[in-house]
């Protein structure tokens, strides 16, 4: 029997509470961060470690349409 794993909703909080550490968008929220920046780190390669697996998450979720997922998530984080 294969052993599934349930999903960490910490990620994505993650995404609309971190923000970029360095470079063109340094303290821009991860979540607002443009598509075409997440293109290059796509082309480029995403960073090492955490930092890179939101990076990857959050450039599939802009990319196939999902970005309405982080909007509650947003909503959340800006009532605190």
């Amino acid at each position: 029997m294969a052993d599934f794993t349930q999903p960490d909703p910490s990620i994505l909080v993650d995404l609309v509470k971190v923000k970029m550490p360095f470079g063109k968008y340094k303290d821009t929220v991860l979540c607002n961060l443009p598509v075409s920046y997440l293109e290059w780190f796509y082309r480029e390669g995403f960073p090492p470690g955490k930092l890179g697996m939101q990076l990857a998450t959050l450039f599939e979720i802009k990319t196939n349409g999902l970005g309405y997922l982080l909007e509650p998530l947003k909503r959340q984080a800006s009532r605190r």
